[in-house]
């Protein structure tokens, strides 16, 4: 009897633990360890993990603890064994791919020797990230959750899927606030279950126990709305704790030191108001604020706000933990630690050639460059490959920084960076790609992204840094969920750089420390090869736009692309433009950091009797040059093969300004390289057409135009030839309308509807026989 009254209690003890680790208020027992749920995030640029890192920073207001961890760091966590929620934050990359540090677990998740039931113990959400710009939108994150189902893992908060060609806080701030309920129902839930084994296991004991004993216990919950005896001063009954109410708050709440605020200790529940509450207070009115401005009342603009925004109470993001120390060491030298760049990856090719592909008068400038890879055998590319350009900040940019922080007479000072020592950020870390050793102007050089367009984290941050009210409101707006319309309009539409930013709020005056926790690390440019090293060899080629920002308001003078620019001054003064003869003794080009990026799906198809399509307007035609010149290297090489057919969809501007590589693609043509060249002109009077075209019927204009009149052609070749179709170029619009041609086309010549032709078309990207290569 004592032995059997020694197992019932320590199942007691065990459901008392099971309770207190997953329910987040308990009235009726101390609560010694919160309950907990773990947050897996893959990034390729930052934006997953930071939304993640956010997620695990607010867990605590929330009476919960949260585990963060890389997708790729599985030494911390086991999904196999894992017995709390797991939050999963993924974005996308490429044509679809994984990020670089999810790669190998979606690998893993995709075994088949994996059974349905490997998940069925684990609850899961998900929040993807994407850009409905480019194919396979939010792939990674649907391919994560497919297999979860599949492995028959349950889902206990709906799926969100952000895009970043909209403005991801529209999907992901909505998701944010709901997944707080949604955590602490999945952890009751999860107990119940668990609480219901336990009685299960108990009367199966009772039964096998004439002398049984039954502990009688009851769980009183308690969630934080609930709290009637804490002595704080509520900024809202309903406010999320990730946010503050910028207007209705009492000015009481911003005097109470927020260590002082706690609930009755009874509870065991620590709760704390929101940091944004220091700042709360420092709302104006619209009547105010207009005064403090010159111009057209009736204009919005970054500087201010209108009606209703301007009277609105706001709900403004949690100030984002501060975790890093800076501080700047004057020295006699400093090495110039190039860190980075050391990178074994990196290869430092000389600029070769530069030609200009388009005439003066163009609206852009094309430029081609050949690098001279001769002395580096290791950079083997294949037509439709890609690789990354490293470019500095531009030196003006670099400079007006520091002297808009102050710092232009410490640019030759040491920069250490440290963690704080009393950092609540979870996971905190000196970032990565900032090597030790190194000045500040290197710092600003070519390590932060000076360019980037701040987020709204960095926003709430630099409201602490400004003295003028009005500026201070005017930010508030910015990051608040009120004012998303108006960040995206002057902010993010824009791509209003930081140094941009801070020039229109001049009494902002952020530390060094803030930028480096902020901005992210300075990404090398990616370009697509033009060229084979069969007709090249030792040489690799490749095209750009010179990109212009029109000057707006923030931006009074425009600015060029920050490598495209780069790049156009490094080569101006050697520049072979259209028509005239290059010099044999022409200036010396300079050198530049690459790093090959190869592609091994954006490629020629292996067997040289498949027919393939390729759309490339404007630049995109770029990869398809080196298609082609491989193709007419293995006619050569090859007399006796059977080669199947090519066609090339082309548009510009203009025929006589514009139209790049005509006389290589017309010579591609002659020779029967390329079958088919179908050319268009946007800007161009039309002209007499070799065919007859009927009088309702439109001159094409686009690339979609002239490929809806070759439907015919291109479902034969895609669908009974088992061909293959390229796509390159602009996503934001071109790539778009050139799937919906296809699905037009499909719709039309297998007579289906919208979505048998949407599944035929996603049957093709399935087999890799529809490919892209684009960019916004």
């Amino acid at each position: 009897m004592l032995a059997f009254r020694t197992a019932v209690s320590k199942k007691v003890v065990l459901w008392q633990s099971v309770c207190s680790l997953t329910h987040t208020e308990i009235c009726s027992m101390p609560c010694e360890v919160q309950p907990r749920f773990l947050v897996l995030y893959g990034s390729q640029k930052g934006q997953a993990q930071s939304i993640a890192e956010g997620i695990v920073e607010e867990a605590q207001d929330h009476g919960l603890v949260a585990e963060l961890s890389c997708l790729n760091q599985t030494e911390k966590f086991n999904l196999e064994k894992e017995n709390a929620p797991v939050v999963f934050i993924v974005s996308t990359t490429g044509d679809g791919e994984p990020p670089d540090n999810a790669l190998q677990f979606v690998k893993h998740m995709k075994k088949k020797t994996l059974s349905t039931d490997h998940y069925k113990h684990l609850r899961y959400t998900l929040l993807a990230l994407g850009d409905t710009n480019y194919a396979n939108f939010c792939n990674c994150g649907k391919t994560i959750e497919r297999r979860l189902q599949e492995l028959g893992a349950e889902q206990f908060y709906n799926t969100g899927y952000a895009d970043d060609g909209v403005g991801l806080e529209v999907v992901v701030d909505p998701w944010l606030e709901g997944l707080w309920k949604a955590i602490k129902e999945a952890l009751s839930k999860m107990a119940s279950d668990r609480i219901a084994l336990l009685k299960e296991d108990a009367g199966s004991s009772s039964k096998e126990t004439p002398d049984s004993y039954t502990p009688n216990v009851q769980l009183n919950l308690l969630s934080l709305s609930d709290q009637q005896d804490c002595h704080i001063v509520r900024a809202s009954a309903d406010t999320d704790s990730k946010y503050a109410t910028a207007d209705s708050i009492p000015a009481s709440a911003t005097q109470t030191a927020i260590s002082d605020l706690s609930c009755d200790p009874t509870a065991g529940i620590p709760v704390s108001v929101p940091q944004t509450i220091a700042t709360a207070n420092a709302s104006i009115s619209a009547l105010d604020t207009q005064t403090e401005y010159a111009g057209d009342p009736q204009a919005a603009s970054l500087s201010r706000s209108l009606p209703p925004l301007s009277e609105s109470s706001l709900n403004v993001p949690a100030l984002p933990p501060p975790y890093l120390d800076v501080s700047l060491q004057d020295v006699d030298t400093v090495e110039q630690n190039i860190g980075r760049l050391n990178n074994e990856s990196l290869i430092e090719v000389p600029i070769h050639r530069a030609v200009q592909l388009t005439r003066g008068d163009s609206v852009k400038t094309a430029v081609l460059l050949e690098l001279d890879i001769s002395a580096h055998p290791e950079m083997f590319f294949e037509p439709g490959d890609s690789f990354d350009v490293f470019c500095p900040n531009r030196a003006t940019e670099v400079e007006a920084m520091l002297h808009r922080l102050g710092l232009q007479d410490k640019r030759n000072h040491r920069v250490h960076v440290s963690l704080k020592k009393e950092t609540k950020k979870k996971g905190a870390q000196v970032p990565s790609y900032i090597p030790q050793n190194i000045s500040l102007l290197y710092l600003f050089t070519w390590c932060l992204e000076i360019r980037s367009v701040p987020k709204k984290a960095f926003l709430r941050a630099l409201v602490e840094h400004t003295g003028d009210s009005v500026q201070r409101r005017r930010l508030q707006e910015l990051c608040s969920k009120q004012g998303a319309a108006d960040y995206n309009l002057h902010v993010r539409d824009l791509s209003l750089s930081v140094l941009e930013l801070l020039t229109v709020f001049p009494s902002c005056s952020p530390p060094l420390r803030l930028l480096i926790e902020h901005l992210p690390k300075l990404q090398p440019r990616p370009y697509s090869a033009a060229s084979s090293r069969l007709k090249h060899p030792g040489k690799l080629h490749f095209v750009f736009n010179v990109v212009e920002f029109p000057a707006c308001y923030g931006r009074p003078a425009g600015k060029r692309g920050l490598c495209t620019g780069w790049l156009f001054d490094l080569i101006n003064r050697g520049l072979v433009f259209p028509g005239k003869a290059e010099c044999s003794d022409s200036l010396a080009l300079p050198t530049i950091h690459v790093s090959l990026r190869s592609n091994c799906s954006f490629r020629p198809p292996s067997d040289l009797s498949v027919p393939f399509i390729m759309i490339g307007p404007g630049t995109g035609v770029a990869p398809f040059i080196g298609f082609l010149q491989q193709r007419e290297k293995e006619r050569q090489e090859k007399p006796e093969a059977v080669f199947g057919e090519t066609w090339l969809f082309f548009g510009c501007r203009h025929r006589d300004r514009d139209y790049l590589f005509r006389e290589e693609l017309e010579g591609f043509l002659c020779s029967g390289v390329l079958n088919h060249l179908k050319v268009c002109f946007s800007r161009d009077e039309p002209e007499q057409e070799e065919e007859q075209v009927t009088a309702s019927a439109a001159r094409p204009r686009y690339v979609q135009h002239i490929l809806l009149r070759n439907g015919r052609y291109v479902t034969d070749i895609l669908l009974k030839q088992s061909g293959y179709l390229y796509v390159c170029g602009d996503a934001k619009n071109m790539a778009k309308d050139v799937n919906d041609t296809l699905i037009e086309i499909i719709k039309a010549e297998l007579r289906v509807d919208q979505f048998e032709a949407m599944k035929t078309l996603a049957g093709l990207r399935e087999e890799k026989r529809y490919l892209q290569d684009i960019w916004g």
